[in-house]
C-alpha cells in the first residue's frame, strides 16, 4: 500500500507525463494540418477571437485521461466510459452541429448513470441535487470556454486540488488522486497551445468531457469521504458563479440562454481592455486564492467550513460587481467619444 507521500509524488509524476503527452499530441495535430480538418471555429460577432482556429483541445486531453484512468484508476471506469460518451457526442456537435435536445440527453444519461451505480448513502432528494448540479456543471463548463487560457487553467487548478486533497487528504483515495493528476497535467499541455495568442481552442469534446469530470470526480470524492459536498464546488467556484450569475440574468430578461453571448464576467474584463492574457492571469489568482481556501478548510471544524465556502462566493461577487462597473464605465467612455466624433464630422 502506498504512503501518502508515495500517492502525492505518483501524481506528480502522472501529471507531468500526461502534460508532455497531450502536449505531443496536440502538436501533432497542428504540425500535420489535422487539426483544421476535425473542427475549426469560424469567428463571429459574439466571438472573442478573430481568426479560425482549430478547436481540438479534446483530442489531446481525453484519450490522454482515458488512457491513464484505465492502465491506474480502473475502479472509475464507468466515469470514464460516460465521458468518452460525451467526448464522441461533442465531437460530432463540433463537426456539424446537433439539436440541444440530444445532446442534453446524452448529459443526463452520463450523469444519471454514475449516481444510479454509485449511489452515496444519502437521502434521494440530496442525491437528485447532486445530479443537477453535475449537469450545470458539465453546460457551464462549455460556457466559460471562451478565451485564451480560461478553461485550461480551470481545468488545472481544479483537478490539481483534487489531487491533492484525494491524495493527502484523511481518507485518501489513491486511485482518484491519479485520474484527477492525469487531468490536470493534460489541461497543462493543452495551456502551451491555448495560452494568449491561442494556436487551439477546447472546443465542445474538450469543454464537455472535463465539466462532466469536475462533477463526476468531484462526486467520487465526496461519494469516499475524501472531502466533504462543498468541496467540488469551492474548487470550481470562478466558473459557478460567473456562469450562474449570467444565466440568471439572461432568464430575467427573457432571453434564449443557450444562445451564445458575450456577457460572463470573463468576456467583459476582455472586451473592456484588459485583453486575454492580463484576464487569464488575473482569473488564474482568483482561482489559486480558491483552491488554497478549499483546501485549508478540510481541515476545520464544520461551521468554518461553511464560513469559508460563503465567504468565498460573497468575495467572487463582489468581484463581479466590479467587473460590471468597469463595464459600464467603459461603455460611457465609448458613448461619449462617439458623441465626440460624430460631433467633429
Amino acid at each position: 500500500m502506498l504512503t501518502q507521500h508515495g500517492s502525492i509524488l505518483a501524481s506528480l509524476v502522472i501529471a507531468v507525463g500526461a502534460a508532455l503527452v497531450c502536449a505531443a499530441i496536440l502538436w501533432g495535430l497542428l504540425t500535420t494540418g489535422v487539426a483544421w480538418r476535425l473542427a475549426t471555429d469560424i469567428p463571429n460577432d459574439r466571438s472573442l477571437h478573430t481568426r479560425p482556429t482549430p478547436r481540438v483541445g479534446g483530442w489531446g486531453i481525453v484519450p490522454v485521461v482515458l488512457v491513464a484512468m484505465a492502465v491506474l484508476a480502473p475502479s472509475l471506469w464507468l466515469i470514464a466510459a460516460a465521458t468518452l460518451l460525451l467526448a464522441a457526442v461533442s465531437q460530432v456537435d463540433d463537426r456539424q452541429g446537433l439539436p440541444a435536445r440530444v445532446r442534453f440527453a446524452a448529459h443526463l444519461v452520463a450523469v444519471v448513470a454514475v449516481i444510479a451505480v454509485y449511489p452515496a448513502p444519502v437521502p434521494a432528494w440530496l442525491l437528485a441535487i447532486v445530479a443537477f448540479l453535475m449537469l450545470w456543471l458539465v453546460n457551464l463548463y462549455n460556457f466559460m470556454d471562451g478565451a485564451d487560457g480560461l478553461a485550461g487553467g480551470m481545468a488545472l487548478f481544479g483537478f490539481g486540488a483534487y489531487a491533492i486533497a484525494a491524495a493527502a487528504g484523511e481518507h485518501a483515495l489513491p486511485e482518484l488522486a491519479w485520474a484527477s493528476a492525469a487531468i490536470a497535467g493534460a489541461a497543462l499541455g493543452f495551456l502551451l497551445f491555448n495560452f494568449h495568442p491561442a494556436r487551439i481552442f477546447l472546443g465542445d469534446a474538450g469543454s464537455i468531457s472535463a465539466g462532466f469530470l469536475a462533477g463526476a470526480l468531484g462526486y467520487w470524492g465526496w461519494r469516499g469521504g475524501a472531502w466533504p459536498v462543498w468541496f467540488p464546488a469551492l474548487v470550481f467556484a470562478p466558473f459557478i458563479v460567473d456562469a450562474s450569475v449570467t444565466l440568471v440574468r439572461r432568464l430575467l430578461r427573457g432571453e434564449k440562454f443557450w444562445q451564445a453571448h458575450r456577457e460572463h464576467f470573463y468576456q467583459r474584463l476582455v472586451r473592456s481592455g484588459m485583453g486575454h492574457a492580463r484576464t487569464a492571469c488575473a482569473w488564474y489568482a482568483v482561482m489559486f486564492v480558491g483552491v488554497l481556501l478549499a483546501l485549508s478548510a478540510l481541515h476545520r471544524s464544520g461551521a468554518v467550513q461553511w464560513s469559508i465556502v460563503v465567504g468565498w462566493v460573497v468575495a467572487l461577487l463582489l468581484l463581479g460587481a466590479a467587473i460590471d462597473l468597469r463595464w459600464r464605465r467603459f461603455q460611457t467612455t465609448l458613448t461619449r467619444q462617439a458623441k465626440v466624433d460624430a460631433d467633429a464630422t
